[in-house]
């Protein structure tokens, strides 16, 4: 391998053969942020809904010398206050001896380029609370905290039952 200080990231849309990093990369989130224990997420998932008839999301993939160097996974939105589209970041993650070398910098950047030569204004993102370093990270490459945004989530089996339950006078 070349001294990685010098070494040249390449980023490309990733592959079905990219299933097995792309998933390992995830686990590595889940471990970084402490929530190992939630991950249910498998190579399969993210191989039929990644790649497809209809993909859900798709990802960005870095590599420094054809070795994974890290991914984002990112999928389109639309803001009706914007009237644009952008993107949102689901998970971005650089292998750790590769980190430092702005590899998530360049993916982003890589994304941001993708974005606006598509039309889209914006690139958005959530962060794991606890996440401090990712944090700083994202401020340091001017992605600002939004104070005046919450996230709000029903999942699972409240979903589930959210979904069927039966409304006053709704007959459907």
């Amino acid at each position: 391998m070349t001294d990685l200080k010098q070494a040249t990231v390449h980023i490309r849309p990733a592959k079905v053969e990219d299933v097995a990093n792309i998933h390992v990369a995830l686990l590595g989130i889940a471990e970084t942020v402490g929530e190992l224990h939630k991950m249910q997420s498998t190579p399969e998932d993210i191989r039929r809904d990644g790649f497809g008839d209809k993909p859900h999301f798709q990802v960005l993939i870095a590599e420094i010398d054809s070795e994974f160097a890290g991914m984002c996974l990112y999928f389109p939105i639309y803001s009706t206050w914007r009237g644009r589209p952008g993107a949102f970041v689901q998970d971005l993650f650089v292998v750790e001896n590769f980190r430092g070398m702005k590899v998530g910098e360049k993916l982003l950047r890589h994304l941001a380029r993708q974005v606006s030569g598509e039309g889209g204004v914006y690139l958005e993102l959530a962060v794991d609370t606890g996440n401090v370093g990712a944090q700083r990270f994202y401020e340091r490459i001017g992605m600002a905290h939004q104070a005046d945004d919450q996230v709000h989530r029903i999942i699972g089996d409240a979903l589930f039952a959210f979904a069927t339950a039966k409304d006053f006078g709704d007959d459907t």
